[in-house]
């Protein structure tokens, strides 16, 4: 602990009553608004602010929605959703860069754009007007902590805490210290956002975390057997759910999240990894970006949402077993490079899948189920077939088939 922090943040942050930790949040977006309702509804006092006007607002309302459905559901009663909304306060002047009104926060999350010029930005001037206790933290998704903390007074007391969207409804939440974070902002960071009921996970500061890293086959495998005609969208996502077990095909869930937000992400991670070639980018997916066909949010993506019917698979079960096989060994070998590369425990990257992203299993778990050979011999003969580095073996997941070992004891 240095000396700018007298006490530690941890013993602020846990011992002290839900109600007199005050929590702000930059960001009014889908994000921002759901970790607004999270730490209000866990009794804390609430900022959420933004850049573009009427944000806050429209923030209010969606957030008034949300109570209102949990309402209709029983799982809240009318007082306890007033106390809930009157725990927020909505700043409606745009920030801007007066961030004046987040001085007495006890910690500051930001869930703005990701953009990291802007990220930098906004920190150092939070970093100007919180106290030297106050904790800021990131919801990026695959940004660098590291380069996030270097733009402001004090970089030890800034940490990532990814949220996964709806942030009310997702329990998964990846806690990220770059290397200079203060041990004691981890601890206090991590014990808080515990206490929210959520289910936290330590990620080293890699792109892409835990979750965006080792989900990237999920989207990229799926769009690469589509470009080569081995199956369409609908059968694809077909063979994922009916044969593998997952919520959502891979195709429908691009849509959902928006093509342009995953096409980033991937984007993202290709570029911060010095191009390794399992993230490659999709030039599918770069023209659905191009032209506006983005998903659910603007009525077309993969697929249409104007009313039409949607495409039939094909139900091929030879074809669909082809497909889930092709995206779970890909998807075994990132997780297993993820443990290779320290990226996180073996028990936190299967949890982190699970309650992330909803998988059916944990993907060493799965593979230790499977057999230790059963992903290395499929990456070995696509590899062998293909030519490409695309589908070479994680030095680990070698090592586990060779030796006939596990990733679970």
């Amino acid at each position: 602990m240095t000396d700018s922090m007298p006490h530690t943040v941890a013993s602020a942050m846990v011992n002290s009553p839900a109600g007199e930790i005050r929590i702000g949040i930059v960001g009014a977006g889908a994000m921002g608004t759901g970790i607004a309702q999270v730490a209000a509804t866990a009794g804390h006092q609430v900022l959420l602010g933004d850049s573009i006007a009427g944000a806050a607002s429209r923030a209010q309302a969606g957030i008034r929605v949300s109570l209102d459905k949990l309402m209709a559901k029983g799982k809240l009663d009318a007082p306890a959703c007033g106390r809930i909304l009157s725990r927020i306060s909505f700043v409606d002047e745009p920030l801007v860069m007066d961030l004046s009104p987040y001085g007495d926060c006890s910690l500051v999350i930001e869930a703005i754009h990701e953009d990291l010029g802007a990220k930098q930005a906004l920190f150092a001037a939070l970093a100007s007007v919180v106290s030297p206790t106050a904790v800021l933290a990131s919801n990026t998704s695959s940004l660098s902590i590291a380069s996030i903390a270097s733009h402001g007074a004090r970089p030890e007391r800034v940490i990532g805490v990814h949220f996964f969207n709806p942030a009310p409804v997702l329990p998964l939440v990846e806690i990220v210290p770059w290397l200079g974070t203060d041990p004691t902002v981890l601890e206090g960071t991590r014990a808080l956002v515990d206490s929210w009921r959520k289910t936290t996970v330590i990620a080293a500061d890699t792109p892409g975390f835990i979750v965006n890293r080792v989900a990237r086959p999920f989207y990229s495998e799926a769009l690469r057997i589509h470009d080569e005609g081995i199956a369409d969208c609908a059968t694809i996502d077909w063979a994922m759910k009916e044969l593998g077990g997952f919520k959502m095909g891979p195709f429908e869930l691009m849509d959902f999240i928006g093509n342009d937000v995953n096409f980033a992400v991937t984007r993202t991670m290709f570029e911060s990894s010095f191009w390794e070639p399992r993230y490659k980018p999709s030039l599918t997916q770069k023209r659905l970006v191009d032209a506006g066909f983005l998903g659910r949010k603007s009525g077309r993506g993969y697929y249409r949402y104007d009313g039409s019917a949607m495409p039939d698979p094909a139900k091929d079960v030879g074809v669909g077993r082809t497909v889930f096989e092709r995206v779970l060994a890909m998807l075994i070998n990132e997780a297993a490079d993820a443990l290779f590369y320290r990226v996180a425990s073996a028990g936190d990257i299967d949890l982190a899948m699970m309650k992330g992203v909803n998988y059916p299993k944990g993907l060493l778990a799965w593979s230790d189920e499977l057999g230790p050979t059963w992903a290395f011999d499929r990456l070995t003969a696509l590899q062998a077939e293909y030519g490409e580095d695309r589908y070479r073996p994680s030095p680990l997941l070698r090592r586990v088939a060779l030796s006939k070992g596990r990733f679970h004891a």
